[in-house]
C-alpha cells in the first residue's frame, strides 16, 4: 500500500461493532440507555455532594471530581458511537481523532490520578484518625485535584504528540468505535518501535505510579486494621474501603483487559467489545457502587430528590 504522512490522511474509518442493518437499532438503543444513566448516575453523586453540607468531606470531594471524569471519559466515546450508528457514517476526521485520544487520555489519567488520591485520603483515614482534619484540609484537597488535572493534560498531550509522528497507509481502517493508542500504533506503515518503547515508558511512569500509591496506601491500611482488636472495629474500617476497592480492580481490571485484547486477540472486533466495558460499563457502574451500600449518599440522593419533586 501506498504510504503517505499522517498529516495528509483526512479521515479515518471506524468499523465499530457490526454492519448487520438488523442490529444496528438494538446497538443503539442499548448504548443510548447505557449512556444515560451514566451520566444521569455520575451527575447525581456531583449534585448530591454539593448541596448537601453533611458530604462537604475529603472523600465525597475526590467521589464528586472522579464522577465528573467519568462523564468526560464515557462522553468522549460514545455520542460519536451513537451518531455513526444512527447515520451509518463511521468516518471521523485525522484532527478529531487526535482530539479524541488526547481526551480520551486525559480523562482515564484523571481517573486513575483520583483513585490513587482516594486511596491516599483511606489511608489516612484509618492510619491516622486523629490527624485526619489536619493532613486532609480543604487546601491539599484542592491541590491533589488540581495536580491530578495538570499531570493529566500532560499526559494526553504526550500521547497525543507521539501518535502525530506516525505515518499511516491509506484508507485506514480503525477496529474499533473509536481512536485508541494501540490501535493506531498497529495501523502505522512507519517504524514504530521508537514509538512502542516511549509508550511503554509512559504508561509505567503515569499508570505503575498510580498502581504503586494504591497498593502501598492499602498494605498500611491493612497492616493497621489487624491490629485492631475487635472484629467490629476491623469491619468498620475495612467498610470505607469496600466500595473504592471495587472501583479499583474495575478500572484496571478493564483497562488491562482492553489492552491485551487489542495486542494478542486475532479478532479486530473483539477489542471493541472489551473496549465497550472500560468506556460505558465502569463509569455507569461506579455510581451504583459508590451509592448502595452508602447511607450517606442515600440520603443526600433521597434529599436531593424530594427537593427536585418539590419545586
Amino acid at each position: 500500500m501506498e504510504s503517505q504522512n499522517i498529516t495528509s490522511v483526512s479521515k479515518f474509518l471506524l468499523l465499530g461493532f457490526s454492519d448487520d442493518p438488523e442490529l444496528q437499532t438494538l446497538l443503539f438503543g442499548m448504548f443510548l440507555f447505557m449512556y444515560l444513566v451514566a451520566v444521569l448516575g455520575n451527575l447525581l453523586i456531583i449534585l448530591a455532594v454539593s448541596f448537601d453540607s453533611h458530604l462537604q468531606t475529603p472523600m465525597y470531594f475526590f467521589l464528586s471530581n472522579l464522577s465528573l471524569a467519568d462523564i468526560g471519559f464515557t462522553s468522549t466515546t460514545v455520542p460519536k458511537m451513537l451518531n455513526d450508528i444512527h447515520t451509518h457514517h463511521k468516518i471521523i476526521s485525522y484532527v478529531h481523532c487526535l482530539i479524541q485520544l488526547s481526551l480520551l487520555n486525559f480523562f482515564g489519567s484523571m481517573d486513575s490520578l483520583l483513585l490513587t488520591t482516594m486511596a491516599y485520603d483511606r489511608f489516612v483515614a484509618i492510619c491516622q484518625p486523629l490527624r485526619y482534619p489536619v493532613i486532609m484540609n480543604p487546601r491539599l484537597c484542592g491541590l491533589l485535584v488540581l495536580v491530578s488535572f495538570f499531570i493529566s493534560l500532560f499526559y494526553s498531550q504526550l500521547h497525543c504528540f507521539m501518535m502525530s509522528q506516525l505515518t499511516f497507509c491509506t484508507d485506514v481502517e480503525i477496529p474499533s468505535f473509536f481512536c485508541d493508542t494501540p490501535q493506531l500504533l498497529n495501523l502505522a506503515c512507519s517504524d514504530t518501535s521508537s514509538s512502542i518503547i516511549l509508550g511503554y515508558c509512559i504508561c509505567a511512569i503515569f499508570g505503575g505510579v498510580p498502581v504503586s500509591g494504591i497498593l502501598f496506601s492499602y498494605m498500611q491500611i491493612v497492616s493497621s486494621v489487624l491490629k485492631v482488636p475487635s472484629s467490629g472495629g476491623k469491619y468498620k474500617a475495612l467498610s470505607t474501603c469496600g466500595s473504592h476497592l471495587l472501583v479499583v480492580c474495575l478500572f484496571y481490571g478493564t483497562g488491562l483487559g482492553v489492552y491485551l485484547s487489542s495486542v494478542i486477540s486475532l479478532s479486530l472486533r473483539s477489542g471493541a467489545v472489551a473496549s465497550v466495558i472500560y468506556t460505558i460499563v465502569t463509569p455507569m457502574l461506579n455510581p451504583f457502587i459508590y451509592s448502595l451500600r452508602n447511607r450517606d449518599i442515600k440520603r443526600a440522593l433521597q434529599r436531593l430528590l424530594s427537593r427536585t419533586a418539590y419545586f
